[in-house]
């Protein structure tokens, strides 16, 4: 069946494939990028390729009034949205510190997704699909760094920005319970084929379909139906435990209330 799909980060890479592939099904498109030529010649091309509607979305993901903006925008158009791909991500880049100071992986991995989650949730129904794009990089998370008071190196702070979100993700899982849409964490697969791991480690990598496939099973599938607040290792092709910190719930609840205290300002009334 058809369904609405939001993916962030689709003009480029892992998102740009998942809703290639995710055409074929003719789905309502909801596509997020920054750049707004890439956004207009990806919508004749997702059509050919069988999307019933294709929408686009611009948005900077490093400014959270721009997150904050998109959320409301999407709440305004659309009164359900089936599943939700928070995929996009930022590791190595020219520019690591937002305006503002703040340490870009951990805006753009965990605040911005957590945050569009949050103002996505009026939208998504209960038996829709959060997907968090995770990784097997995962480190515990420096509380002072994710604040933007200091700075990591770039696999250090991708590291715990991909564990926060896990964990929020976790957390978000028991906060809407059994009957809540599904949120999980899914890392897509190691060294895949993107810009991100060109950029990163001078490689090609891996074929990008694994990832592509997994996000749209997760998304989409009844394998996935029971699996809100886990963790998805495609590394491995299962379920499995995310690092060690996520099980910690004292640790846990610091960092699930850290990225809460820097979203509530952009949540409004």
């Amino acid at each position: 069946m058809p369904r609405t799909i939001l993916i962030t980060g689709a003009t480029d890479g892992l998102g740009l494939e998942t809703a290639r592939r995710l055409s074929a099904g003719g789905h309502h498109l909801l596509i997020h990028g920054r750049n707004a030529d890439k956004l207009s010649a990806l919508v004749g091309d997702l059509r050919s390729l069988g999307a019933a509607q294709v929408e686009t979305y611009r948005a900077d993901l490093s400014d959270l009034s721009q997150v904050a903006r998109l959320g409301q925008e999407l709440c305004a158009k659309h009164a359900r949205i089936d599943a939700l791909i928070n995929n996009a991500g930022v590791f190595k880049t020219d520019n690591p510190l937002t305006k503002d100071g703040q340490d870009i992986r951990f805006v753009v991995n965990t605040l911005a997704p957590a945050l569009l989650t949050r103002l996505l949730l009026a939208v998504i129904p209960q038996g829709g699909r959060i997907v968090h794009l995770s990784s097997a990089a995962q480190a515990p998370v420096d509380l002072a760094a994710l604040a933007g008071l200091w700075a990591l190196e770039p696999m250090e702070a991708y590291a715990q920005s991909k564990l926060a979100l896990t964990m929020w993700s976790q957390a978000l899982a028991a906060e809407l319970g059994p009957d809540g849409p599904v949120t999980l964490a899914v890392n897509p697969g190691s060294l895949l084929a993107t810009k991100m791991v060109r950029k990163g480690f001078g490689m090609a990598g891996k074929d990008i379909g694994i990832g592509a496939d997994i996000l749209i099973r997760a998304a989409l599938s009844d394998d996935f139906a029971g699996a809100s607040g886990r963790y998805f290792d495609n590394d491995a092709g299962r379920f499995a435990p995310p690092h060690a910190d996520a099980a910690n719930a004292q640790t846990v609840d610091r960092i699930v209330c850290a990225i809460e205290a820097r979203i509530a300002p952009h949540l409004g009334g």
